[in-house]
């Protein structure tokens, strides 16, 4: 058998090129849905420790799997939103701790999420360097916008405007950056992190202004007893400092502020069931939902597709079976003139076939060998396209 092993090995050095053409055609026939299947497995575990970490959401009456896009990966926008009173309503009742979530805004493509301390501590989130933010304007990065934007403690972010043609609109916040997050291969590794008021002064419900009492005359339309008066070059501040800190102030009362869902965690069973219940009691405009259940139902009607393109790889793969198949019988016949030789020479039929045997054997365990190396390192990648493919807004 050691000597068919190196006559096999000999002839497939000698015949290089049809060799690397063999192995290279079952090499990509095996890679393809190998790192396919690990990537999908991936990110369907991904997405449904997500779900499962998350015991309820409450949000807006719309659509189930916008809302549980939303608030679990930041993906997408709620048709409508709740406010600062709802999420009270919640602490109120006793039933469950409150997360509201305002995610309506990015930094350089990624999400910014309004939210509260709550939420790293329901989430697990640790600084890795730095500290959560101290003030208005300040901001905590994940650790893949730390990564991509080379940021870190004392940096600054600006905010991506909505419209760069709406001249009359607010213009973006720039963010002092207090700590990046620990990587936790979540949608929190990228997400820039602020507090509920910083992300009403995105909405432009807060502002500061500069001291009229210093300012000088090219701003001032009159001083009377009663105040100053300004004119509309009158600056908004862009950016939030230790000096007009304090001059930031918001028109409205807090429990009319917008959020765009709220994540809430029941204190146990029996307070989440009692929860969901005051959401199906009468004309409700708003709903809660279990995560776990959205997820599962997106991911049923999601599979049921990818069903058909299992079924197009299947067909694919036999093709290339056939095909393979093909070349195998079609170089047997080349070598028709050599097995006669071998036969001259004193070699049997069983002997011929199990040279041509090895040299098949080779071919396939250096093809398998190499398809699942290479899917193995494509699929170590995983996690870094996982996450980009959640930064992603298809809208």
């Amino acid at each position: 058998m050691r000597h068919w092993l190196v006559l096999a090995w000999r002839y497939m050095i000698f015949h290089r090129s049809k060799s690397i053409l063999l192995i290279a055609a079952i090499t990509l026939t095996l890679f393809l849905p190998i790192t396919v299947y690990r990537v999908v497995r991936d990110y369907e575990r991904s997405l449904m420790a997500r779900a499962v970490a998350t015991p309820l959401l409450v949000g807006a009456k719309g659509s189930r799997f916008d809302l549980a896009l939303h608030a679990l990966y930041f993906r997408g926008r709620v048709p409508d939103t709740l406010t600062m009173a709802d999420s009270d309503a919640i602490t109120a009742s006793g039933l469950a701790v409150p997360t509201p979530l305002h995610v309506r805004f990015s930094a350089e493509g990624f999400p910014i999420v309004g939210t509260t301390l709550e939420y790293f501590e329901k989430r697990r989130l640790e600084v890795r360097a730095g500290s959560r933010p101290l003030r208005l304007g300040d901001c905590v990065v994940g650790s893949r916008v730390a990564s991509s934007l080379g940021l870190g403690p004392g940096d600054r972010l600006r905010s991506d405007p909505e419209n760069v043609f709406d001249l009359a609109g607010q213009y973006p916040l720039d963010m002092r950056v207090t700590g990046v997050l620990a990587t936790t291969d979540s949608p929190d590794d990228t997400a820039v992190f602020v507090d509920c008021k910083t992300a009403w002064i995105l909405e432009g419900l807060g502002h500061g202004h500069q001291d009229l009492e210093s300012a000088d005359d090219s701003v001032v339309l009159g001083r009377t007893e009663e105040g100053v008066v300004a004119n509309a070059a009158l600056a908004q501040y862009t950016i939030v400092t230790d000096e007009n800190v304090d001059s930031f102030h918001f028109h409205g009362e807090p429990g009319d502020f917008p959020i765009t869902a709220i994540v809430a965690w029941p204190h146990d069973a029996k307070s989440e069931t009692l929860l969901r219940g005051r959401y199906l009691e009468g004309e409700a405009v708003t709903q809660a939902l279990v995560p776990v259940a959205v997820v599962e139902e997106l991911f049923g009607l999601v599979f049921r597709i990818k069903k058909f393109f299992d079924a197009q790889a299947g067909f694919v793969a036999l093709s290339t079976i056939f095909f393979l198949i093909l070349v195998i019988l079609l170089s047997l016949r080349l070598r028709l003139d050599e097995r006669r030789t071998m036969h001259k020479i004193g070699c049997s039929r069983v002997t011929v076939f199990w040279l041509h045997a090895f040299e098949l054997g080779i071919v396939f365990a250096i093809s398998i060998a190499l398809a699942v190396s290479a899917a193995l390192a494509a699929t170590s990648q995983a996690p870094r396209l996982l996450a980009w493919l959640m930064t992603r807004d298809p809208s």
